[in-house]
This record gives C-alpha cells, sequence and structure tokens, in this order.
C-alpha cells in the first residue's frame, strides 16, 4: 500500500505523540518505586545506548570530529541546561498525583518559546499567536489554581517545578533553532542523553543509592527509555521529512489527550473536571498558537513571491 507524504508524515508524527505521551506514564509508574537518581541512571542510560545505535545507523558518528569549538560550547551549554531542566521534569512527573496535569501545564512550553524568540531572536507574534498563548496561561492558572489565595500556597505543589522546566526547555530551542544548522539534530540528542547520564550517575554516587530496583520499575523504565529517548526523537525526525514543523505541532497538541487516557487506563485515575476543562483550554491555545504559525509563513511566502 502507497501513502501520500502527507500520510506518512501524519503517521510518523502520531506515533511520535504517542509514545512522547507513554513517557508520562512509564517514568511515573517507575518513580513511584524509586529513587530519582536511580530512575535517571536506568532511563537515560537506555536511551543513551538507543540513540547510539541508531546513530551508527545513520553513519553520524564522522559529524562528531567536524564540529568547531563553538558547537562544543554550545552543546555545553544545553547539556547544563537540560540536566536541570529534565529533573524538574521528573520531580514534576514524581511530585504530582496524575501525569495528565503535568502534560497539562507543561504545554506553558511553546508560550514560553515565543516570548524568548521575542526578546531573544526579534520575533514577532501575531494576533492568532497571541489568543492562543492567552488562552494556554489561562488553561495553565485553573489547572494549578487551589483556590487558597496565600501566595505560598496558591498553585498545586509541583507546579513550580514543570515551570522552571518550561523556562529552561524554552531557552533550549531558542539556542537550538539559532544553531540547528551547524549541529546535526542526532548530536544534540547523543549530547543531551551523554549529559543526563553523567549527571545521574554522579547524584546516584553523591547520595550513595544502589542500583538495585525493582523488576517493575525497570520493566517501565526500559520500555519508557524506548519511547522516550528513542522512538519519540526518531519518528518525530522522520515526520520532518514528510510535513511541515507547524503541522507536526498541531498533531502534537494532542499529546494531553493521550496521557489523560493512558493515565486512566494505567493508573485507574482521572483528575478533577475542573483540570480537565483547563487541560482543553491550553490544547485549544497550543492549536492557536500552530495556526498562528502558519498563518505567518503563509504570509511570508506570498510577500516573497509577491517581490
Amino acid at each position: 500500500m502507497n501513502f501520500s507524504d502527507a500520510t506518512k508524515g501524519f503517521l510518523f508524527a502520531l506515533i511520535s505523540v504517542i509514545a512522547v505521551s507513554n513517557v508520562y506514564i512509564f517514568s511515573k509508574a517507575a518513580l513511584m518505586e524509586v529513587k530519582i537518581a536511580q530512575f535517571g541512571v536506568y532511563w537515560f542510560g537506555f536511551g543513551f545506548l538507543w540513540i547510539l545505535i541508531f546513530a551508527w545507523f545513520k553513519k553520524t558518528y564522522p559529524i562528531i570530529k567536524e564540529l568547531s569549538l563553538r558547537s562544543y560550547l554550545i552543546l555545553g551549554v544545553l547539556g547544563v541546561n537540560q540536566v536541570v531542566g529534565t529533573y524538574f521534569f521528573f520531580k514534576a512527573i514524581h511530585t504530582i498525583s496524575n501525569p495528565s496535569i503535568v502534560s497539562f501545564i507543561a504545554n506553558l512550553s511553546p508560550v514560553l518559546v515565543l516570548i524568548f524568540s521575542f526578546l531573544i531572536l526579534k520575533e514577532r507574534f501575531n494576533k492568532i499567536e497571541l489568543s492562543g498563548m492567552l488562552l494556554v496561561l489561562v488553561g495553565a492558572f485553573i489547572i494549578s489554581y487551589k483556590g487558597n489565595t496565600n501566595l505560598n500556597t496558591l498553585f498545586i505543589n509541583g507546579t513550580q517545578f514543570i515551570l522552571y522546566s518550561s523556562i529552561l526547555g524554552a531557552t533550549n530551542s531558542v539556542i537550538i533553532k539559532k544553531n540547528i544548522d551547524i549541529i546535526n539534530p542526532i548530536i544534540l540528542t547523543i549530547s543531551r542523553s551523554f549529559f543526563l547520564l553523567i549527571f545521574s550517575l554522579g547524584l546516584l554516587k553523591h547520595l550513595n543509592l544502589s542500583l538495585d530496583i525493582p523488576v517493575t520499575a525497570l520493566k517501565n523504565i526500559f520500555i519508557g527509555s524506548i519511547l522516550g529517548p528513542f522512538l519519540t526523537v526518531v519518528t518525530g525526525y522522520i515526520s520532518l521529512k514528510y510535513i511541515k514543523l507547524s503541522h507536526k505541532a498541531i498533531i502534537m497538541s494532542t499529546k494531553g489527550l493521550f496521557v489523560l487516557i493512558g493515565s486512566y487506563l494505567y493508573f485507574g485515575n482521572f483528575p478533577k473536571w475542573l483540570a480537565i476543562i483547563g487541560g482543553f483550554i491550553t490544547i485549544i491555545g497550543v492549536l492557536l498558537i500552530a495556526f498562528g504559525k502558519m498563518k505567518k509563513k503563509q504570509k511570508i511566502k506570498f510577500i516573497n513571491t509577491s517581490i
């Protein structure tokens, strides 16, 4: 059966979003049994192995020799940011009872990317993107608001970790966007896994923890490491061969729905209805941001063809 490029891109993007959605599920299940340091060693150890095999298959290693000093410095900055941001991400997964809550609030990321792109790259956002940003902020507030008036207890515990992770992730997105032409995406992925594995090993030693973990946790980590650091990245890259980034972003906006369904099937519980409503508002906001980007690119294309 022959598929069109658009269909291929859609299918690979859909596989990518299902894979990354399951990261929330399997990491939550594993973190219920092990410490973050133990989790990190196995999760990023497996992930590092899968991406090294993929890099060998794609014959990427010769590119490493061609990297400039600037590229290594960029990888170093990204690595430090990714270590801290990823730690806070899994800290949020560990702290918040339902992973779908984390997924919905994490929709703040595209908002922060737009803001940082405006401040650093001098990119402007249109009215559709602005509307989407406001909806995401409203939705995130509804999800995380506890109903208290005291600033220290205004939001549910763990919201702060998602915010820290989103800020660092958005910063990295802008850095990568500025330098994607000089550093291969697979090299970026190898560097990320390497930094996170080294950090996890150091934290494990510092806390004097054992690598002995329950078999059920190891099983969840093994499956999650294939879905997360490997399958999400690979299918995400392949999808971009067939569809535009803006189209992929629209498909990726459904991530929260898959996490919501997966959380119910795996853990047997739904978040409160108010949180679900807030989550759907964030999804609509992300969709508007994606449509706003598409409209912006169409306008630029029209101007360029008119000159």
